[in-house]
């Protein structure tokens, strides 16, 4: 179901766009407030000297599990995340299926720490839609895209002054690497069947060029993980569902983040 559930989400997401398009107009995003704003680099903050690495992922639910936090308050829980230390917050935009919005992007926008817009990116359209709710960084995954869409959409956030991650799912993705990647994250859920293995981002992060910094993402959830993982040489661990699925998810990932 899963390649399924990745094409019926392209389908949605190019529908979803042609309205946006028609509700809020290309020359009206370029008169938002943040459209002009500098961007808040995820690389450095990865980089930084003594960083846990760790990029907290706002989530409602998700096409594998409908029942994360519907109730989730994202003012408090992106300020929790920021004080207690997070090197980056992600966010998802997407309703259908992840039941997130754009409102809850520029909510969290009031923090300083580098914010990704996590949706599926399809056109320029959502990359200067992104710039003006205050994203930092997009994320591109390769299996919605071929080789030329992610090179040219990346060019254009790089042209807007946005960090550009490009999420890798097998092997011959890593052939999309192009000049405006900043970063890649290798996703460890196995499209097909959803199972999670953090073994996949070790074995794919070998093959990775050596320049580009290695993001790890899915089904992390102990220090264990993130230290085998910072072992193998990455530098960021995206980790949402384990720290959202709690009552108090800014408190649940404070008590983690003193483990590093």
């Amino acid at each position: 179901r899963t390649m399924n559930i990745l094409k019926e989400i392209v389908i949605y997401k190019k529908q979803e766009v042609e309205v946006r398009k028609v509700l809020i107009p290309e020359t009206d995003l370029k008169k938002s407030a943040f459209f002009n704003r500098k961007c808040i680099s995820l690389k450095k903050s990865l980089l930084k000297k003594n960083a846990s690495g760790i990029i907290t992922e706002f989530k409602r639910k998700s096409p594998s599990n409908k029942t994360i936090n519907v109730k989730a308050k994202v003012k408090k829980i992106a300020a929790d995340f920021t004080n207690a230390g997070a090197n980056g917050l992600s966010i998802f935009t997407d309703n259908h299926f992840f039941g997130g919005s754009i409102e809850d992007l520029i909510i969290a926008r009031e923090n300083k720490i580098p914010i990704i817009r996590k949706d599926f990116i399809i056109t320029h359209y959502q990359i200067i839609a992104s710039k003006a709710i205050g994203a930092d960084v997009i994320l591109l995954i390769a299996a919605c895209l071929s080789k030329a869409m992610v090179k040219d959409l990346a060019m254009l956030a790089k042209l807007l002054g946005m960090e550009v991650i490009l999420e890798i799912n097998e092997e011959k993705e890593i052939s999309y690497i192009c000049g405006d990647i900043d970063m890649i994250s290798i996703n460890n859920r196995n499209v097909t069947n959803h199972t999670v293995d953090i073994k996949k981002s070790i074995k794919l992060g070998k093959l990775i060029p050596e320049n580009m910094l290695m993001i790890s993402e899915g089904g992390i959830t102990d220090a264990a993980s993130v230290n085998k993982l910072k072992a193998a040489g990455f530098k960021g661990f995206m980790m949402g569902e384990i720290f959202m699925k709690e009552s108090d998810p800014g408190k649940s990932f404070s008590n983690f983040a003193k483990l590093f």
